[in-house]
C-alpha cells in the first residue's frame, strides 16, 4: 500500500493529512471549510484514494490560510506516498461534464512543480467559499507534489458546477497518473531515470 501522513502546524493552522494511493475512494474531511470538504470527497471518490483531512485553521480572518495549507499538505503527502514512482504512468488525464459545465485536467507527476489554472469562474462566491481560492489549493498542492498541472475550466455557467467538475476531473486524472502500469512496474517513466 502507496500511503502517507503528513502534519502541518503554523502559527496559522495546524492540519494531519493522510492519503492512501491503492484506496477504495474513501474520505474522512473535518478542515472546518463545509465547500473544500465537499471538493476533497471528490478527490477522494474519483481518484480511488482514501483521503484523511483535519484541520484547524484561522477561519475567524478567513478559509485562505486552511485551504491554501490543506493543499501543501496533501501535496507533500502525495509526493511520500508516490514513492520513486516506479512503474506509475506518471501522466494523467480527465475531461468531466457536470450539466452544462465541463473541465479538463491533465497530470504530469514530472518532478517539476507547475501550474496552469485557466478558469473564469461565474461567481466571485459558492456559498462563504471564495473562489480564488481553488486556485490557491492547487497552487500549494503542486508545489509540494512536484508535478505539472494544467486545469481548464471549458464550459459552464454555474460556479458550483464548474468548481466541482474541476476536483472530479483532478481525481480522475490523479488515478491514471500514479496507477502502476504491469508491464514496467519495475521501471521510472522518464528517459532520465529518475523524476
Amino acid at each position: 500500500m502507496r500511503k502517507a501522513q503528513v502534519t502541518r502546524n503554523t502559527q496559522e493552522t495546524q492540519i494531519t493529512v493522510a492519503i492512501n494511493l491503492d484506496g477504495q475512494g474513501k474520505a474522512e474531511l473535518d478542515s472546518g471549510v463545509p465547500f473544500l470538504d465537499h471538493m476533497l470527497d471528490q478527490i477522494a471518490r474519483h481518484g480511488m484514494i482514501d483521503l484523511n483531512v483535519a484541520a484547524k485553521g484561522d477561519l475567524h480572518i478567513d478559509a485562505h490560510h486552511t485551504v491554501e495549507d490543506i493543499g501543501i499538505a496533501l501535496g507533500q503527502a502525495l509526493n511520500r506516498a508516490v514513492g520513486n514512482k516506479k512503474g506509475i504512468f506518471r501522466y494523467g488525464h480527465a475531461y468531466v461534464p457536470l450539466d452544462e459545465t465541463l473541465s479538463r485536467v491533465v497530470i504530469d507527476l514530472s518532478g517539476r512543480p507547475g501550474l496552469q489554472f485557466n478558469t473564469i469562474f461565474t461567481r466571485a462566491v459558492i456559498g462563504s467559499f471564495d473562489v480564488d481560492l481553488i486556485r490557491e489549493f492547487f497552487q500549494g498542492f503542486v508545489n509540494h507534489a512536484m508535478m505539472t498541472l494544467h486545469i481548464d475550466n471549458l464550459a459552464g455557467k454555474n460556479a458550483h458546477h464548474q468548481a466541482e467538475s474541476i476536483f472530479k476531473a483532478f481525481g480522475r486524472a490523479l488515478r491514471m497518473a500514479v496507477t502502476i502500469d504491469p508491464r514496467c512496474d519495475d521501471l521510472i517513466p522518464s528517459t532520465k531515470g529518475v523524476l
